[in-house]
Parts: C-alpha cells; sequence; structure tokens
C-alpha cells in the first residue's frame, strides 16, 4: 500500500459503496471491530474531503465508532466478496470476523485498523453525527421500505484524512 492524496482518486464510489461495499472498522489492534457497508457517500462538504456512513443501532461497529475519533473504510477487489458477506452477517460479540473471513487487520495509521488484503482504504476522522429520525422524512415510502421497526440508522460524516491504495 502507498500513501495518496484524496484529489488523486478516480474512483465510481456509487459503483464501488452500492455495488462492492466496504468495512467500517473502529477501535485500536486490541479492541475493534467492522461491519460490511452498501450505504454511504463520498463528496466535499465544510470545505473538506468527505464520507458519510451510516449505521443500525443493533450493529455491534456503532458502539466503537461511537467512542473513537476516527474509523476507517476498507474497499476490495470482487475475490473478497464471501469475506464481505460474512462480516455482514455475523456479530463481532460472538466471532472473531477478520479471523472466519480470512482478511489480516493491520494499523495503517496510528489510532485506527483497516485490512491488508483491502486495496483502497480510507482512514476518517469524525466532523459530525447524528441520528435519523422519523419526522425528518419527507419522502415517507421509505420509512416502510427501510425501517418498518424505526430502527434508524446514526449517520457520521467524517472528514477523509489518510488515503491508501494498492
Amino acid at each position: 500500500m502507498h500513501k495518496i492524496e484524496v484529489s488523486t482518486l478516480k474512483e465510481n464510489f456509487i459503483d464501488l459503496i452500492g455495488k462492492q461495499w466496504m468495512l467500517i472498522t473502529a477501535g485500536n489492534m486490541h479492541h475493534y471491530n467492522t461491519m460490511t457497508a452498501s450505504w454511504g457517500t463520498v463528496g466535499f462538504l465544510w470545505g473538506k474531503p468527505v464520507v458519510c456512513v451510516v449505521i443500525r443501532p443493533q450493529r455491534y461497529t456503532l458502539e466503537f465508532v461511537e467512542k473513537e475519533d476516527c474509523f476507517t473504510l476498507s474497499f476490495f477487489d470482487e475475490k473478497y466478496r464471501d469475506a464481505l458477506k460474512l462480516c455482514g452477517t455475523k456479530s463481532g460479540r460472538e466471532v472473531n470476523k477478520a479471523e472466519a473471513a480470512g482478511i489480516t487487520p493491520f494499523e495503517p495509521s496510528s489510532g485506527c485498523v483497516a485490512f491488508k488484503e483491502a486495496r483502497l482504504i480510507m482512514k476518517c476522522r469524525k466532523l459530525y453525527s447524528d441520528q435519523l429520525r422519523e419526522s425528518s422524512f419527507l419522502d415517507k415510502s421509505i420509512l416502510e421500505t427501510w425501517y418498518p421497526s424505526r430502527d434508524f440508522h446514526k449517520v457520521f460524516i467524517g472528514v477523509i484524512e489518510e488515503l491508501w491504495e494498492e
């Protein structure tokens, strides 16, 4: 992996996040958790390159992202699809996901955990968080389709501080 500037990114993030998926990871090498996500955005806000991720309240990873200043997003080649499926269906409360998925955690930068097999890693420092609220949905059809149990995601916006690629 080598460090690159955010301005050099040429990825299609609609495809990368929505179809190829990513791992959201927070914690330290001794105690961390990761989860697969296919919802999120990358853009420019408040004069900074940012990411926006959303995490449901029942996800163990939420505790780690809430507690830490930073989180990482790891993007993989298609050959890791099964690993991503496992990380999206098993709870870190019950299984060591990295070990079960056959991926290797490492610390690419102080205070963050990512995976050696990733082809692209973003270290993000939290700037903002909030809870989605039922009253704020203008298109009420989203509620029944995506939130029938009203388990609304928590939103995190983070500045992309460091970026690595293969």
